[in-house]
């Protein structure tokens, strides 16, 4: 068996990071992710942009990862926004329903559309 791979690229221009991950995101990768993205809030980026064009996979650990970043961002003054989900599924996880509000949209393994601000109705 393979582990997956993931590549992190990051661009700064000025206080905004453009991040380009390329891979899948998934327990053994999100950790990578959550460095790369609070590297940013410690050098004072406060926009920082994730292109998800070449994400071929992101599981509910990388869904967190973002959700969790969008909250320390917003904590900051900071803002996260991701680009290029895998196409939408109006699906979510067991229980919860995505508002119609939600600003951001993330990919998931069985459901793709989440989390620009990444909220969640605990409510079906």
């Amino acid at each position: 068996m393979t582990l997956p791979q993931l590549n992190i690229y990051r661009h700064d221009r000025g206080r905004r990071a453009l991040i380009t991950l390329a891979g899948e995101i998934g327990p053994a990768t999100a950790p990578q992710v959550r460095a790369a993205l609070e590297r940013c809030l410690h050098d004072g980026i406060t926009t920082i942009d994730v292109d998800l064009t070449t994400v071929g996979r992101c599981d509910s650990s990388g869904l967190r990862v973002f959700l969790d970043a969008s909250r320390h961002a917003a904590g900051t003054r900071a803002s996260l926004r991701l680009h290029h989900p895998s196409p939408p599924d109006r699906t979510a996880p067991r229980g919860h329903r995505l508002r119609s509000s939600a600003p951001v949209t993330a990919p998931g393994e069985m459901w793709c559309t989440a989390a620009r601000r990444a909220i969640f109705s605990d409510h079906v």
